[in-house]
């Protein structure tokens, strides 16, 4: 299992499709925590849903577009 996650917002398109734009990482916290996750945003977001994935091999910090 990975130990972070890449966290994105979705974003339509003028196109009608939708795309992830990155805002942000997730950290699967130690066993025994109280939390599971940690959420670090690279800003102030006020989005009401949130997608995580899996880093692809290519992705690099301050790459924004998923």
């Amino acid at each position: 299992m990975t130990k972070h996650y890449t966290v994105t917002v979705p974003v339509e398109g003028n196109d009608g499709k939708t795309r992830f734009r990155r805002v942000g990482a997730a950290f699967v916290n130690r066993d025994g925590a109280k939390a599971a996750m940690s959420i670090k945003l690279d800003f102030p977001v006020g989005a009401t849903e949130f997608a995580l994935f899996e880093p692809r091999s290519n992705d690099v910090d301050g790459d924004v577009t998923e």
